[in-house]
């Protein structure tokens, strides 16, 4: 199998910065280098970029700009948003009840389950159908009098299938519970208006659409009693104590900038290569030995996922790293775990299917060449891997 360039199909664990990204954040390393906490010029000049950024985000989103928080991350932007909301609503005496997903990210998923374990929340998880949606009527059916905070992913990162947020959102509304999304795979993919969105909490991460890693966005609206949960110097309004990155937030409101104004051009790019992925690795794949995960067609748009039967996802992904094509199991915080993915189990998935999965997520530069010899070379490392486990067994 010859090829001249390793291939990167790995978008949903992370992007290139864009080089007007970089080009942004230049300059608050090298001349306005100052702390936004300070008083002086130099300071004044890096709390005015922070504050352009922050209101770059907020028109981006249609919402106000002391509803944006800078984090360090995706995972701390949710962690932020569930611990904080839970926190203050115990405090406040408003309920102490949380409902989640099986198949939401850790960073949600192990936050509800700490809380749970160890601070006494009480804590519905809920079931997905064979292509991972949450019901909107189990949501309905979860809450109770005591139920402060509903969190649900925009997308999952595994399988890739959209969830249905802003029905859920809706109901959580008309009960007057809280609603949170973790819109990390999502955020660049999709029009947001959160003026009129039932979304209470919305977090990002910039490096999934080509912004700096190291950085996160958490929005929270007006209103929703939040409890910090990293205290010291009481930046983001006391809600996220810590000195400001100036150049990584420059950086995320770029990088969101130009996802947001070239959205539908990428969104049409990424579907045409997703879709001929799909189609032809189904096609050339023995339909026993291939399952396609996810929603089929209410996905993510860069977003194509497979169970492979009787293989296991880290052999799937050293032969193809060989083969020069980069993808992944899942998640990348899974890479490297050979168990069964229990985002596989959730959908149904027996053992023969569940630590075979694998994913490829496409991205700006992709081309139909690099999809078709992904195509091409796939069949051949499947075939390849069994022949490899039969020799074993």
């Amino acid at each position: 199998m010859n090829h001249k360039k390793h291939i990167y199909l790995d978008h949903g664990a992370s992007t290139p910065v864009a080089p007007q990204v970089i080009e942004a954040m230049i300059p608050f390393w090298t001349e306005q280098y100052g702390n936004p906490s300070s008083a002086h010029t130099h300071g004044r000049d890096a709390s005015f970029a922070l504050d352009e950024a922050r209101r770059t985000i907020a028109d981006l989103l249609h919402a106000q700009t002391k509803e944006i928080i800078f984090t360090g991350c995706g995972s701390e932007s949710d962690n932020l948003a569930i611990r904080g909301v839970m926190w203050a609503a115990r405090e406040l005496g408003r309920g102490q009840h949380l409902i989640t997903s099986c198949i939401e990210h850790e960073a949600v998923i192990e936050t509800a389950v700490q809380l749970r374990d160890h601070f006494g929340f009480t804590v519905t998880i809920l079931p997905v159908d064979s292509d991972g949606r949450v019901s909107p009527d189990d949501v309905r059916a979860a809450i109770r009098p005591d139920t402060a905070l509903i969190s649900i992913m925009a997308a999952n990162n595994e399988i890739g299938t959209l969830q249905p947020i802003l029905e859920i959102g809706s109901i959580a509304r008309e009960h007057g519970v809280l609603f949170h999304t973790d819109a990390v795979q999502a955020a660049a993919t999709t029009n947001w208006n959160l003026a009129e969105m039932p979304i209470d909490l919305l977090a990002m991460a910039p490096h999934k659409f080509y912004g700096p890693k190291g950085v996160g966005i958490l929005y929270v609206r007006e209103g929703v009693p939040l409890l910090s949960t990293l205290t010291g110097g009481g930046q983001e309004d006391g809600r996220r104590s810590g000195t400001a990155n100036v150049a990584f937030a420059v950086g995320a409101a770029t990088a969101f900038a130009l996802a947001q104004a070239d959205l539908a051009t990428h969104v049409a790019h990424d579907t045409a290569l997703r879709d001929q992925l799909i189609v032809g690795i189904m096609a050339a794949i023995p339909a026993d030995d291939i399952i396609l995960t996810g929603h089929p067609t209410t996905r993510l748009a860069h977003h194509a996922s497979f169970a492979l039967r009787h293989l296991n996802g880290n052999d799937l992904l050293i032969h193809l790293d060989m083969a020069g094509i980069s993808a992944s199991s899942g998640s990348a915080c899974k890479t490297g775990n050979p168990k069964p993915s229990a985002i596989l189990q959730a959908i149904g998935l027996g053992d023969e299917w569940s630590t075979g999965g694998l994913r490829f997520t496409v991205g700006r530069q992709n081309t139909i060449e690099d999809i078709a010899y992904c195509v091409q070379t796939l069949p051949a490392v499947v075939a390849q891997l069994h022949q490899l486990n039969q020799r074993l067994a």
